[in-house]
């Protein structure tokens, strides 16, 4: 008998790894730990200076974490936490479900806490932890979830039932706060109606989930059930977007989401096969997106977000942005047509500014197009003028674990 683990044993998270080995060692189990909506913990939850001993990071954390901390939960009820707009500014999608207020505290979010707490810069940050401690904490797959307390799996916009009970659909929910704690107010119109999980398992058993969750090949969706596809290697070409079946040449040429690319051969820039398909039920898509970041010879991190693949017919522009999809939704009646967007999008993109020496990752964001929100179907239901201030459309979307490279 092993009893559980809580924080009336301990807070620090290393004694929950000391525990969870203890476990597999008594039981001969499996375990891992899925780190929980970060963008509210006040700076703790991809730190870089040990939040229990007040000592940097040592090998031996990294490595741990890595080990047994193998995915985040980047979107739920509780906001989104892949990017934000102040880390991210040259990232038009990056301000989507941004909560910045703390864990149900009375705790004040200051500036200075936030690049310790979004998946991107942990990312980041984690390039600059390996190439000191040659361990990287922060190597974790993307999921979603939902963090209700209903006892219901519903991430549906229009079948939104709130994050407990006193949340479920009336006429005011949006309008009056979630929680008060001291000068901290939760709005309830911030709730998100998010997200889902996505494993590409071997087959549908306990065991084949579990092996791709410890692979990392997983991705998140803010809630429609979008399928994506994602592969790097060295030899990926554009016929291979061809394929109705692009998984056929991904595994053959190279490793999925949540792999490692290593040794670049030379002459060779990284390349990725990325396939999206819309959730039949929702919006249609209106772009994919590579998320590069990346570790330069002087140990400063960079990112970028590169437009891999669109609909229609749009051009970027001088200064390289991709002019909007365009805009459906008839807010007053809850909906939208999808004459706009499309219905599945495929590419191969190799990287123009790949550097065979530095250390990198990649991840691929879907974006839908806009869809109402949970918000504007309340309003139509019960009949209400909801304030100015509530957004009533958004572009939902989906984040693939990261491939990483490793010079």
């Amino acid at each position: 008998m092993v009893l559980p683990y809580t924080t009336a044993e301990s807070f620090n998270p290393e004694d929950l790894w000391v525990w969870m080995q203890n476990y597999e060692q008594k039981t001969g189990g499996r375990m891992l730990a899925i780190a929980h909506n970060g963008n509210l913990s006040n700076g703790t939850m991809f730190p870089d200076i040990n939040p229990v001993s007040g000592k940097s990071l040592t090998s031996a954390y990294a490595s741990s974490r890595a080990r047994w901390e193998v995915a985040y939960e980047v979107t739920q009820i509780k906001g989104d936490g892949e990017a934000h707009p102040r880390l991210s500014p040259n990232d038009e999608f990056a301000d989507y479900g941004t909560w910045d207020i703390g864990n149900f505290s009375p705790n004040k979010k200051t500036p200075d806490m936030l690049p310790f707490e979004y998946a991107r810069e942990a990312l980041k940050n984690g390039l600059k932890h390996e190439a000191k401690l040659g361990a990287n904490p922060y190597k974790f797959g993307l999921v979603g979830a939902t963090d209700s307390h209903t006892g219901l799996a519903n991430a549906e916009e229009d079948n939104f039932f709130g994050k407990h009970s006193g949340e479920e659909p009336n006429s005011h929910r949006m309008m009056q706060p979630l929680m008060k704690f001291g000068d901290a107010v939760y709005p309830g119109h911030i709730q998100l109606s998010s997200g889902y999980a996505g494993i590409w398992a071997t087959e549908n058993t306990r065991e084949a989930l579990f092996d791709a969750m410890m692979r990392r090949e997983v991705y998140a969706t803010t809630g429609p059930r979008i399928l994506v596809r994602f592969f790097g290697g060295w030899d990926f070409v554009l016929q291979d977007a061809n394929s109705r079946l692009p998984a056929n040449a991904g595994y053959a040429k190279g490793v999925p989401m949540g792999g490692d690319l290593t040794a670049a051969p030379r002459g060779k820039a990284a390349s990725f096969l990325v396939a999206a398909t819309k959730d039949p039920y929702s919006g249609n898509l209106d772009r994919i997106q590579i998320i590069k970041g990346w570790l330069d010879a002087t140990g400063k991190t960079h990112e970028k977000v590169y437009d891999v693949v669109w609909s229609g017919d749009r051009k970027p522009g001088r200064d390289g942005k991709l002019p909007a999809v365009g805009n459906t939704v008839d807010v007053k009646n809850a909906t939208w047509t999808n004459t706009i967007g499309a219905s599945e999008l495929i590419t191969v993109w190799t990287d123009p500014d790949f550097d065979a020496g530095l250390r990198a990752f990649y991840y691929a964001r879907v974006i839908e197009i806009p869809t109402p929100r949970w918000t504007a179907y309340d309003a139509k239901y019960f009949g209400i003028d909801a304030p100015d201030n509530i957004p009533m459309t958004h572009q939902e979307r989906a984040y693939t674990s990261p491939i990483w490279y490793t010079p």
